[in-house]
């Protein structure tokens, strides 16, 4: 009488068995899931409205990231010195837009993750760490920016050496040269064009003395450059060619002007963060590489892909990019030393 109800029992047993089995490989399952989409956090130096527009096309073809993207926007060289003050204790996972120099220097340093992603094959070595701790993402070059309001082309500066005629005194607002990339690039650039071997700063020094005597302020930063353009508080300054256009775009009255003598080209570049969360850095680098989104980038948001691209939109196609004669290795064995003596003793000296 009582063999239904062992059996009964049995049964109810082995089937708590099988679901206990059930839940525990379910639970493995989701915790591998949710390790794989921990949230991360990126530095990067990009523009809000291109960082904005990747996140959100990085969550929507990975969901399992919504929410746990943070992205904070600052300047390379800010990037640089906040990775490097948290080496013992990582903050971020991505460094998203740096200078080829300010990159270097971190591989240096021992701040970022070594690895070979699927689009390195495809990238010229000149724009890729050897050892795969950086790869260049876009190519930028630095030209001459005004307001096309207060100037037209035919009155805007044609190269950079129009920038210290005494014509244009006051009239020049500079973004604050020690905190950014590409101010640095630009700045050091200028030195090492009058002194190829980077051995003799002097002549550079002297010409950076003229531009701050036309220089009537240094902006905190690129939203106070814009606005400050804009008011026409300054109607001329050097800056990058994509911030430049991203903001024409925008309606800002900006335009800008190819140096006659050659702009230089910097190679901005992305990275791992040795320490952060590598799975979900290296997933969201290889993303920012693919094929439809670096074509979407060039069109609409003014990138030069350090990969080619199959078709190149329009403005593109028609930007006769002159590139000057720039030694990054010396800049890179001097920039940090020559921004030094620029802060110190010609900043705001002129």
């Amino acid at each position: 009488m009582r063999r239904p109800w062992v059996m009964a029992i049995a049964l109810g047993a082995m089937l708590a068995a099988t679901a206990g089995c059930g839940s525990s490989d379910d639970s493995d399952t989701g915790s591998s899931a949710n390790a794989s989409a921990e949230k991360f956090v990126i530095y990067s130096a990009r523009d809000k409205a291109v960082t904005d527009y990747v996140v959100e096309q990085f969550t929507s073809k990975n969901p399992e990231y919504k929410g746990k993207v943070e992205v904070l926007n600052m300047g390379a060289q800010e990037v640089l010195e906040r990775v490097r003050a948290e080496k013992a204790n990582p903050q971020a996972s991505v460094w998203w837009g740096g200078t080829q120099q300010g990159l270097a220097t971190a591989a240096t340093e021992n701040l970022l993750e070594a690895w070979q992603p699927s689009f390195a094959g495809k990238m010229d070595a000149r724009y890729k760490d050897a050892q795969g701790r950086w790869h260049g993402e876009i190519l930028l070059p630095e030209v001459i920016m005004y307001n096309n309001k207060a100037l037209s082309p035919e009155e805007a500066p044609k190269d950079w050496d129009d920038l210290v005629d005494p014509k244009w005194k006051d009239k020049i607002i500079i973004r604050d040269v020690a905190a950014s990339g590409t101010m640095r690039s630009i700045y050091s650039s200028m030195i090492q064009r009058l002194s190829a071997d980077g051995s003799n700063p002097q002549p550079g020094y002297d010409w950076l003395r003229k531009l701050d005597t036309n220089t009537v302020e240094y902006a905190a930063n690129p939203a106070d450059l814009y606005l400050k353009m804009s008011r026409e508080q300054g109607v001329v300054s050097a800056w990058n060619l994509q911030d430049v256009l991203l903001q024409a775009d925008k309606k800002m009255p900006f335009g800008y002007v190819m140096p006659a003598s050659g702009a230089p080209v910097l190679v901005d570049g992305v990275a791992a963060v040795k320490g952060g969360n590598t799975a979900a850095a290296q997933k969201f680098l290889e993303f920012l590489f693919d094929d439809s989104l670096r074509a979407t980038l060039a069109k609409d948001y003014f990138q030069i892909p350090a990969v080619e691209i199959s078709e190149k939109p329009e403005w593109l196609a028609n930007l006769g990019l002159k590139p000057m004669d720039v030694d990054w290795d010396v800049i890179g064995k001097n920039e940090t030393a020559w921004i030094n003596h620029w802060n110190a003793e010609i900043k705001d000296k002129g």
